[in-house]
């Protein structure tokens, strides 16, 4: 599976990407929603991995954006953020995220629940 993770973490996204690639993924990291906007298109990922809490445009931002792209639409969108009391589940999905995992994420059980979340 395509997996591209917007986080601008750069530690929690190199564990991310090394988590991702051990168990068979091919994944791509991007530091901002501003320069994923344009991974997408290039990369064509099967899932996004979007932490909500980016510099600039925020993930809720970039989700309605993305969303525009009739495409993009289709492209599951597994939100991950640090502040769950800040973004409700049903604000995540209306704003159009696919699942939500709370940080810190468990990196033993990242990729069964990415599989499990995306159905692929």
């Amino acid at each position: 599976m395509k997996v591209l993770v917007i986080e601008d973490n750069q530690t929690d996204s190199k564990l991310m990407v090394a988590v991702l690639q051990a168990s068979g993924n091919i994944v791509h990291a991007s530091m901002s929603a501003e320069a994923a906007l344009d991974a997408v298109l290039t990369e064509k990922p099967d899932v996004i991995m979007l932490d909500l809490r980016l510099p600039g445009m925020d993930g809720l931002a970039f989700i309605r954006r993305f969303k525009i792209n009739s495409g993009a639409r289709q492209v599951p969108i597994v939100a991950m953020t640090a502040f769950p009391d800040r973004y409700g589940r049903e604000e995540l999905l209306a704003a159009g995220c696919d699942a939500y995992i709370a940080k810190p994420i468990d990196t033993r059980q990242l990729p069964k629940q990415l599989a499990a979340m995306t159905g692929m």
